[in-house]
């Protein structure tokens, strides 16, 4: 068997280990999200474009992302669903994408605020959008 001793110093080392370990997995994670958030909106960029395609426009505010999936009443030539799965997806944090037209500068905006939900912020809290 083990002293006592010998498992506190085994129980010590392995602490350091998960303080050092664990901050660099926790920002890897973290990062992954964003990383799912760029992959989704360059998705739904596309399906946007798609529905411009064949329909001669965005979709508008009040159609919103939803016009993707479901057929807009004044949408002519609607060949949808643009999305896969019949839905727009949240972003990684359960959050609903924001879709601007026209977005701030120009062209249509594809918006993830982030892990808090709030617009700006640093990291995962960052905004994350489609590049216009």
């Amino acid at each position: 068997g083990f002293t006592l001793i010998e498992l506190l110093v085994v129980l010590a080392i392995l602490t350091l280990l998960a303080g050092l370990v664990g901050p660099r997995v926790l920002n890897q994670l973290g990062g992954a999200k964003s990383k799912t958030a760029g992959v989704q909106i360059a998705d739904i960029e596309k399906a946007l474009d798609l529905f411009k395609l064949d329909v001669g426009r965005f979709p508008s505010n009040e159609e919103g992302l939803n016009g993707l999936v479901t057929k807009p009443g004044s949408a002519s030539n609607w060949n949808g669903p643009y999305l896969k799965g019949g839905s727009v997806p949240a972003d990684p944090w359960g959050h609903p994408y924001r879709y601007a037209n026209p977005g701030p500068n120009g062209g249509v905006e594809i918006l993830s605020l982030g892990a808090d939900g709030a617009p700006g912020g640093d990291g995962e809290n960052a905004d994350i959008r489609n590049q216009q």
